[in-house]
């Protein structure tokens, strides 16, 4: 089974159609993966999830080990089975929450010694223990555990952050080898590309995985902080130099528009929590651009959907005047309608963008649907 098939490249950008294919599902890229950071999508069920038509999502090892533990997963035959999700799984090696948790963690070479954000126990991520840790979890994509380089950093404290990165890809890439599946079905190892917003330590990062001959190449340390047009200079930079025939993921990117914008320079693969955050808070996203529905403007909106462009359960069935109800009465049910229809939309999004590549009009299309949100109203 070949894991990736490049199968169309936009002949006015580097926009890309392809196919991923894991033991659990054959996804169609590009492609957006919501986040089921601890093993569930926030305000919906699987089923729902699958409605959208999403056929891979997000787990994250870092909430997993801690509660309710990688072993008791394993038991119950993996992370799939665990959360009754038949489709593909990717999930992120946690290197990015150890991150975040500046006054609780201590960096060394051997790996990450912090404190869990649950209950302050004493805990040590190492490349071999987060590989341990997501084998036992079962995604069908696994990725390497890095140290996310901050914005703005030096010049200097990229290199030393890309140093010990590079380290942990070796050590991983070393574990992997002498540990055969657990589940049965093939794990993709994805390394991820750091170096800040330095050019140079991002070819260096992409041409040491080159080295490793890894499935996947992952961009990180995007999306924290610094200008879009930053991100986009860099993913634009970094593609340039990634091979044709695999696989390019932005991690944790971004607004629709920040997707479309990446899908010309090359990028393959996203997720990111925003869809369904935003969702929670009042926020959607639409054809027409971001919608807030829990605004007073729409209490009366009793004929007109989310998005009248949109075929989802939410907007086939319910008007915003309703959601709306639903929002200020403080009842879930609008957290899982507003949630719902912005899967959907990010999913359909995906799909329109990839038959326009198929179709060679990606770009005129991009253009105009960007023009459309920049002056929309809403």
């Amino acid at each position: 089974m070949t894991f990736f098939t490049l199968e169309k490249k936009s002949s006015a950008s580097k926009a890309r159609a392809g196919t991923l294919r894991t033991a659990h599902a054959e996804i169609q890229t590009p492609v957006f993966m919501p986040v089921g950071t601890a093993g569930a999508v926030k305000a919906v069920s699987p089923r729902e999830v699958e409605s959208t038509g999403a056929r891979i999502i997000l787990g994250n090892t870092y909430h997993l080990y801690l509660r309710p533990g990688c072993d008791l997963i394993a038991q119950a035959g993996g992370l799939h089975r665990f959360i009754n999700w038949p489709h593909a799984m990717l999930t992120d090696s946690g290197g990015f929450q150890v991150w975040s948790l500046e006054t609780l963690r201590k960096v060394s070479e051997n790996g990450v010694e912090f404190r869990s954000h649950l209950d302050g126990s004493k805990h040590l991520f190492t490349p071999e223990s987060v590989m341990e840790a997501q084998r036992k979890l079962g995604a069908d994509i696994f990725m390497a555990f890095d140290e996310c380089t901050p914005y703005p950093a030096t010049k200097e404290e990229a290199a030393k952050s890309l140093a010990l990165t590079k380290l942990w890809h070796e050590r991983a890439v070393r574990w992997l080898t002498d540990h055969p599946e657990l589940h049965g079905y093939p794990q993709y190892f994805f390394g991820i590309a750091q170096g800040g917003m330095h050019e140079e330590l991002r070819a260096e990062a992409i041409e040491h995985i080159a080295g490793l001959e890894l499935p996947g190449y992952a961009l990180g340390g995007l999306s924290v902080g610094e200008p879009a047009e930053e991100m986009y200079r860099i993913a634009d930079y970094a593609t340039n130099l990634m091979p044709a025939g695999k696989p390019r993921y932005v991690m944790g990117v971004g607004t629709p528009a920040n997707l479309l914008e990446l899908i010309s320079r090359g990028v393959d693969m996203f997720d990111c929590v925003l869809p369904t955050r935003a969702a929670r808070h009042g926020t959607v996203f639409t054809w027409n651009g971001p919608l807030h529905y829990k605004a007073a403007r729409h209490a009366q909106e009793l004929d007109t959907p989310i998005d009248p462009d949109c075929g989802c359960y939410a907007c086939r069935n319910f008007s915003r005047a309703y959601i709306r109800h639903l929002f200020v009465s403080n009842e879930i049910l609008a957290l899982e309608l507003a949630t719902l229809h912005s899967l959907h939309f990010y999913q359909e999004m995906m799909q329109v963008a990839r038959q326009q590549i198929l179709d060679g009009t990606f770009e005129v299309w991009k253009k105009a649907l960007l023009e459309k949100w920049k002056t929309s109203e809403e």
